[in-house]
């Protein structure tokens, strides 16, 4: 969704929807030419994000918050439930698992990952527990108002696991690249490729940085803080404004140049 001024003067009417929690994983690995991640193009007959580069993720799901989790992972038990679903969804979406005592044959089942409520099964007859100490927090973004779908995404930094080779699930994701966040920027402002508002943002931040470890680092470095970009109208027109301070920057953009869903 570009926004264009026919769109911007009705949103002000629209109801507001409640976000839906979500959490996403952004894979790191080092490349030959500096830092490199991990992105799929989404269905173009999606409803959200269609046909756009993202990071693999989704919504969380009743089963994620179920307590028999915590004997099934390795890491921090505050925000357990986040770190499942992005774990799940990234299994999900690209056959990626992020877990300790995953060999050739180990994987749990990727059919029965998929059905609502049956990941914890498939994770423990495979026999491995889930490294969810191994997300580390990056970001927190929250869907603008104006948005009729709308995410509370947490997003997690990740090295890739060794051995393991990204095959997308055909369904929400018909694609997936590796390639570095300045890569990733030039193909979007060429135009071969869609990036939302979040994603171009999380993008910017890492072309900072040249390696799997300076990445993680910047993300201990900075606490996570929720940010819901706001619409501000100024004298050039309106804009998009994120808080200061949370590892930003520019913090406003033009509204028409800005794509949200």
């Amino acid at each position: 969704m570009v926004l264009n001024s026919e769109f911007l003067h009705g949103c002000r009417m629209s109801v507001i929807v409640e976000p839906r929690a979500a959490a996403s994983v952004i894979l790191l690995r080092d490349g030959a030419e500096g830092l490199e991640l991990f992105m799929i193009e989404r269905n173009s007959g999606l409803r959200f994000a269609a046909g756009a580069m993202v990071f693999p993720g989704g919504s969380l799901d009743e089963g994620d918050h179920a307590a028999e989790w915590e004997s099934l992972c390795c890491g921090p038990a505050s925000d357990l439930q986040y770190r499942v679903a992005a774990i799940r969804e990234t299994f999900e979406e690209c056959g990626i698992l992020l877990a300790r005592g995953v060999g050739s044959e180990a994987l749990p089942d990727r059919g029965a990952a998929n059905r609502e409520g049956r990941f914890a099964d498939a994770v423990r007859a495979a026999g491995v527990e889930l490294a969810t100490d191994m997300l580390v927090p990056f970001a927190r973004w929250i869907t603008p108002e104006m948005v009729r779908r709308r995410f509370d995404t947490t997003f997690f930094l990740a090295p890739a696991p060794l051995g393991q080779e990204a095959s997308v699930d055909g369904g929400e994701a018909v694609a997936g690249v590796w390639g570095s966040p300045r890569a990733m920027l030039a193909a979007a402002e060429s135009g071969r490729l869609r990036l939302i508002f979040a994603t171009r943002l999380n993008l910017m931040r890492l072309a900072g940085c040249a390696t799997v470890a300076e990445a993680l680092e910047t993300a201990h470095r900075q606490p996570l803080v929720p940010i819901l970009p706001r619409l501000v109208e100024t004298e050039a027109g309106p804009v998009f404004r994120i808080p200061e301070g949370v590892g930003y920057a520019p913090t406003e953009f033009a509204a028409a140049q800005v794509r949200l869903g």
